[in-house]
């Protein structure tokens, strides 16, 4: 057996999609939080309702490290159907935790791994009556056996159960029941805490758990957006679902709701709406993923080139077509950045995390309203729908909304004659009006040529003129997007540059690569279109990583179209399996590229 491995290991549960297993789970997870050590949880589950393999992986770092890990210390393998895979899945010197209600196949044991088994299924059978409650109630029991062998505080459990059910004293005692059954199997008939434990830190102080579809909702919120609309599609419901919560809760009282949320019929329909009131001057916003940007296409272009602001959320799944929709991928970069046809391009932002999923919501509703134009935040699965343990978030409460150039009453009573797509202060962006604000802001909508005063024209010189100036605005964005943030070695041979939730991998692979001789230097983007720093950092290097969630790079050829970068410049590590990255892989890769550059 390997040595102790304390505050450091991953644990994960293989069990059956629809049996209530995310209930033990997020239980363990949230004791290992409330412990004061650092987590982060994925959910890997299948796009059916029940029946199907599903697997939950904690990983435990006192360093702070949030991506996967890429391999398991602890299995707690619950489906027989997925033994197999499970056992290959444990490190060398692990240990993997089965239910011995039922022989185990001695033909898949390994010598290197400990194998552990409890009667799960018979504890649960004869402690409780009713199909449902024994398989519930099973996985509690492998939750208090966890919490023997891992050496997890019973008294946080205690406190987690009361936390969660309140005044059920009943389901309370069934709980408590379930997890001391788990508990003193294991004290009594092993050899307790594990090498792989846990230990009281303080390392979460000032800290949350939440996920990134929650958090971006909230940004929502506290952004002032009233308007939702959507049409449900994994991995991006649970967002318009939080923000309902959280209008229900803070926008809701004696005189009514002060929001309005609806579920349309189709993607097309969403967007439809969403332009609608933001045409009319409220925040609106619809959250979606890869195949609903598809469909919004043709009226994503309607806003770009009537100037009509409009904020999207793209949780990215797994294409192409439905793909893998409870996998998470990187993929859909250029489609975001050119949605529509014609020529159009559209400001990206690209959150890391939940803490800037929350940040970058409020600053896309700023920036669209500021640029006249749709917005994207391009978030994926793995932020979205996974726990993340993350900072507390603040809000300045002395910030208020960017609305743009937006002619009030007066302002419009003061001009001889309101022209809507006419720039006066050559910016690139002309001011609009809100319907109903004064009869000299009236003028027609349309997605048809249109020229400089808003007339209809099929001119070729007005059609132009307009269509530059859009160009020119969208330049300017440069400089309104959040800027790329550089970290590691600021000289050298190596520069790394990664985007969204690689970020994770990113930072340890870091770390990593430092102990091996290797001090790279990393950018990470958070914008598009790109700003300078993003050039001056290419030129700087001599070898220079693009890592990204895709098959086809997506992220390195809109660096080669926007900035002119040429292709033998940025080195493509690409990872599209639909698990999340980790930083092994980012290791290898830039070692091995490096080695074989050194003996070409």
């Amino acid at each position: 057996m390997s040595g102790h491995k304390v505050n450091n290991f991953v644990l994960k549960m293989a069990n059956v999609n629809g049996t209530g297993s995310a209930s033990a789970n997020g239980l363990v997870s949230k004791a290992i939080f409330r412990m004061g050590v650092p987590m982060s949880a994925k959910n890997f589950f299948p796009s059916n309702i029940q029946g199907l393999p599903t697997w939950y992986e904690i990983r435990i770092s006192g360093d702070g490290y949030r991506a996967r890990a890429g391999q398991v210390d602890v299995m707690v393998a619950m489906n027989a159907q997925t033994y197999k895979r499970d056992v290959a899945e444990v490190c060398s010197g692990g240990y993997l935790i089965y239910d011995s209600t039922w022989p185990w196949d001695e033909q898949l044991s390994r010598d290197d791994v400990t194998f552990i088994g409890v009667p799960f299924a018979r504890m649960a059978s004869e402690a409780f009556t009713g199909s449902r409650i024994r398989i519930l109630m099973k996985n509690v029991i492998y939750a208090g056996a966890l919490a023997a062998l891992l050496d997890i505080d019973m008294a946080v459990i205690k406190q987690l159960l009361k936390d969660q059910f309140g005044d059920k004293q009943h389901l309370i005692d069934a709980n408590h029941k379930a997890i001391a059954l788990g508990y003193d199997f294991a004290k009594e008939n092993f050899d307790c805490p594990l090498h792989c434990r846990l230990e009281s830190d303080s390392k979460t102080d000032g800290q949350i758990v939440i996920d990134g579809n929650a958090a971006a909702a909230l940004g929502c919120l506290y952004a002032g957006a009233t308007v939702g609309a959507w049409y449900p599609i994994t991995p991006s419901t649970s967002l318009m679902d939080a923000f309902a919560g959280y209008c229900n809760k803070f926008r809701s009282g004696d005189e009514g709701n002060r929001f309005m949320i609806i579920q349309a019929e189709d993607e097309l329909a969403a967007i439809g709406m969403v332009v609608g009131a933001s045409w009319n001057g409220a925040r609106a916003f619809t959250p979606t993923s890869g195949p609903g940007i598809s469909l919004m296409s043709e009226f994503i272009g309607f806003a770009y080139y009537t100037e009509i602001p409009a904020v999207l959320f793209d949780i990215q799944r797994v294409g192409p077509s439905t793909g893998m929709p409870t996998r998470t991928q990187q993929c859909d970069i250029l489609i975001c950045a050119y949605a529509s046809h014609g020529d159009t391009q559209h400001v990206c932002l690209y959150p890391a995390n939940p803490e800037e999923c929350f940040e970058m919501a409020a600053d896309a509703f700023d920036l669209a309203e500021r640029l006249q134009t749709p917005v994207f935040v391009v978030s994926d699965l793995d932020i979205g729908m996974n726990e993340w343990a993350c900072p507390e978030f603040t809000w300045d409460d002395a910030r208020r909304p960017d609305r743009g150039e937006v002619l009030d009453a007066e302002q419009l009573a003061a001009i001889e004659k309101f022209h809507r797509y006419l720039d006066d202060d050559n910016d690139g962006i002309a001011a609009r009006s809100l319907p109903g604000v004064h009869p000299k802001g009236a003028y027609f909508t349309r997605g048809s040529g249109h020229n400089k005063f808003g007339g209809y024209t099929e001119d070729a010189d007005e059609y132009q003129e307009v269509l530059d100036r859009l160009k020119f605005k969208f330049n300017e964005a440069r400089h309104r997007v959040p800027a790329a943030v550089e970290s590691g070695a600021h000289d050298g041979e190596v520069g790394i540059i990664a985007y969204g939730s690689s970020d994770g991998a990113m930072i340890e692979a870091l770390d990593r690569l430092k102990e091996q001789g290797l001090d790279a230097a990393y950018l990470r983007i958070r914008g598009f279109p790109f700003g300078s720093e993003v050039q001056k950092f290419i030129d700087r290097h001599e070898v220079v990583f693009i890592v990204e969630q895709n098959r086809d790079a997506q992220m390195r050829t809109l660096l080669m179209n926007d900035l002119g970068v040429r292709r033998d410049d940025l080195v493509p590590l690409l990872h599209y399996s639909g698990l999340p990255i980790y930083a092994d892989f980012i290791v290898q890769g830039v070692l091995n590229h490096l080695q074989q550059r050194k003996t070409a």
